[in-house]
């Protein structure tokens, strides 16, 4: 049926790319031909070196001539070609280039979108409440650190006037005291005196009897 009748189905237009890829196809036939053309153009200028004026040589000289036309004719045809091509590969650029920039405005369309919903879950506000309770938070944390570092033995102030009275009290111990001897602060306390050359004798637990009692 649809041999008969045909089909309703319109066929593609071709595109930009296909017209370029058939426009090539046709200069690359004439190129043949225009190649063609120079050959037989060079064995006519050969014959008409070696011919003598007369009518061989004219008749050499108009089929010379007529193949020259044609390929005029044909290199006519190829700048044609050549320039059809040029503005439709200048098309294609500028339509290729206008398809990346509507896909370029398209992207950036739905990022600022998907920013807007982000920045609208942002609340300016409850980001500086959470800064300054972190403040808060690091300063009771330094508090803490300081509080258990804190010495339970040494008052936290001291009179330096009377640091001074203790170590000048020392410095005078020190100057008594000969080169061998030793501070009175650093003497043992239950040391024997120096002056004592033997140790104490133990007083008589009991007292010897007297005479006997005479009978």
């Amino acid at each position: 049926m649809n041999r008969i009748f045909g089909t309703n189905k319109a066929r593609p237009k071709p595109s930009l790319t296909d017209a370029i890829a058939s426009t090539d196809s046709r200069m690359g036939g004439i190129e043949v031909k225009i190649k063609k053309l120079d050959n037989e153009l060079a064995t006519y200028k050969a014959q008409l070196a070696k011919l003598r004026d007369g009518p061989g040589k004219t008749a050499v000289q108009q089929r010379a001539l007529r193949t020259l036309k044609q390929k005029r004719m044909y290199e006519g045809q190829m700048n044609q070609l050549q320039q059809q091509t040029f503005n439709m590969e200048q098309a294609s650029m500028t339509t290729e280039n206008l398809k990346n920039t509507m896909a370029t405005v398209d992207a950036m369309r739905i990022a600022n979108k998907e920013m807007k919903k982000q920045y609208k879950g942002i609340d300016i506000d409850k980001i500086e409440s959470i800064h300054y309770d972190m403040e808060d938070l690091i300063e009771q944390a330094n508090e803490i650190q300081e509080s258990l570092g804190r010495s339970y033995y040494v008052a936290d102030e001291v009179d330096e006037a009377d640091l001074e009275a203790e170590l000048d009290a020392l410095g005078l111990d020190d100057e008594l005291v000969g080169e061998n001897e030793t501070p009175s602060y650093l003497q043992d306390s239950t040391a024997l005196p120096d002056f004592v050359d033997a140790a104490p004798v133990e007083e008589e637990t009991a007292k010897e009897p007297t005479a006997e009692v005479a009978r």
